[in-house]
């Protein structure tokens, strides 16, 4: 059974770094991309918040007995094979673990556009994966 405790407090780490994302409205692009404290926060809080969410989701493996992932794609890949998550969003999920990749390892090749695009625009994909983990613990319980 999965640790209540643990996944609560890595959901509360997650939805505490995405407010901190949602609330940083006064980074625009040109902010953005002149100012290093503000790119580095975003990329930073960015990193925290995708790593949050595949430790949420090697929890759940683990404690559910799931095969043992061999990469942070795999991650959520197991957990769409287990019906923990939609396929349709597959895609999406694999390309946030290779973003976590190119923060961590590749820092010189980070494209600013993409950084930016996803502060902007795909933090309800992160919304999105927490809600498919409540569906799936409540269908779980019951």
């Amino acid at each position: 059974m999965v640790d209540r405790e643990i996944l609560d407090n890595l959901v509360v780490s997650i939805r505490k770094y995405l407010k901190e994302l949602q609330d940083a409205d006064d980074i625009d692009w040109e902010t953005f991309v002149q100012d290093n404290r503000s790119r580095r926060f975003v990329e930073r809080v960015l990193q925290i918040l995708v790593e949050s969410m595949i430790d949420l989701g090697q929890h759940i493996i683990a404690d559910q007995g799931f095969r043992e992932p061999n990469t942070y794609k795999d991650v959520f890949r197991i957990l769409v094979e287990e019906g923990v998550l939609e396929e349709k969003k597959l895609t999406v999920y694999e390309k946030i673990a290779s973003f976590r990749n190119i923060l961590v390892h590749h820092y010189e090749g980070i494209d600013n556009n993409i950084v930016f695009g996803i502060f902007k625009k795909n933090l309800s994909d992160i919304e999105d994966f927490l809600n498919q983990i409540f569906n799936w613990l409540e269908h779980k319980q019951s």
